[in-house]
């Protein structure tokens, strides 16, 4: 029978299928093979024995927390405590997509913030493709969430928990329960668990904007998405925007088409790889 891992304690798997719950172990073969069932995977298995026997194709697995399958990953941001951050935003883009996951971003707290400015930064990663939503708008989260396995990311404080009580009343999850959840809490053993919200699935990943250091510059200069738009007008056929002449992304940086603070990040992020090679 087929189904989908949705929690992992130690050795035992929760798996979900149309019959309902089964908690399960894995067949012994896995551990020769050096394969682990993750949370997120979909699998075979016995449903009398309660044996997972086979894990069916990725299409990625995520390291913190792990999980497989990831169809799309919802940065949430709040506007103000803590202030809103282009520098993580712009960070997280590049990483998840990097991870061929689908980011899409979700703006917090707007009640409590009255300065217009944020109107330019939502219109700005609307216009170069991103989808921008507001945790006001639940029926809109509601419809992106549906049918998808999404990974919650973003600064603590920003509001996911509240964001995800207001999915889900029955979680009536506290500050920092989504963590406490996941096996980051002090008196956890190894826990990995992903909700189930709006007919999907949803967990929290802490660790994301971490990932950085793992790229080339040249994945950070292809994952500005806009960048990519006008590369082929630049001098150089490999330009990386940086101290080239003739650049026609630095161009249009001074024309204002691509908002200042992208470029800069940009080049905050080129360097921190820098640094450690």
């Amino acid at each position: 029978m087929e189904g989908l891992i949705i929690k992992n304690i130690s050795d035992l798997y929760r798996v979900k299928s149309q019959d309902g719950y089964f908690e399960c172990k894995a067949k012994g073969i896995f551990r020769k093979k050096n394969i682990i069932p993750t949370v997120g995977d979909k699998v075979l298995f016995d449903k009398e024995k309660l044996i997972i026997t086979d894990i069916l194709d990725r299409k990625n697995i995520l390291v913190r927390p792990p999980i497989a399958n990831v169809d799309q990953a919802l940065i949430v941001m709040s506007t103000i405590n803590p202030t809103f951050s282009t520098y993580l935003i712009d960070k997280l883009l590049n990483v998840i997509e990097f991870n061929n996951i689908k980011p899409i971003i979700c703006i917090t707290k707007l009640d409590l913030f009255h300065d217009k400015t944020i109107d330019k930064y939502i219109n700005y990663y609307r216009g170069i493709g991103y989808e921008v939503i507001l945790n006001t708008n639940i029926d809109d989260i509601k419809k992106v969430l549906k049918n998808k396995i999404t990974v919650l990311t973003g600064q603590s404080g920003v509001g996911k928990s509240t964001l995800l009580n207001k999915l889900n009343f029955n979680l009536n999850l506290k500050t920092n329960d989504i963590s406490y959840a996941l096996g980051r809490g002090k008196h956890t053993t190894r826990h990995t668990e992903i909700y189930e919200v709006c007919d999907g699935y949803i967990a929290d990943t802490p660790g994301f904007s971490s990932l950085l250091l793992n790229m080339k510059k040249e994945d950070i200069r292809d994952n500005m998405v806009e960048f990519n738009n006008y590369k082929d007008k630049c001098k150089y056929r490999d330009c990386m925007h940086l101290n080239e002449d003739e650049c026609e992304i630095k161009r249009l940086v001074k024309e204002g088409t691509i908002i200042s603070s992208r470029y800069e990040n940009y080049i905050k992020f080129i360097s921190e790889i820098k640094s450690i090679y």
